[in-house]
């Protein structure tokens, strides 16, 4: 009988562990992911200004901590920019 509660324990800890990972992972480390999978997926399909001109009254590219990036917008909503990396 013995045996059997130490298995029932040990199931209990691994059980607890998984609930515990499962949560940080689900909690913090997907939303991290997940923002980051959205933001390269619209940065793929938007019209983007990368150059030292205006188009449309949107500045072209500029520069954020050492990193350049372009101005970026979606062809529905015209209005909405983002900044996305600049890839050459």
């Amino acid at each position: 009988m013995k045996e059997a509660t130490g298995e029932l324990n040990m199931a209990a800890v691994v059980a607890i562990s998984i609930a515990i990972l499962s949560a940080f992972f689900f909690g913090f480390i997907w939303p991290i992911l997940d923002k980051d999978f959205k933001r390269n997926a619209s940065c793929n399909k938007a019209i983007c200004n990368c150059g030292d001109d205006l188009i449309d009254g949107k500045i072209g590219l500029h520069e954020k901590n050492g990193i350049n990036y372009c101005t970026c917008w979606d062809e529905k909503y015209p209005d909405d920019t983002f900044s996305c990396v600049f890839k050459g």
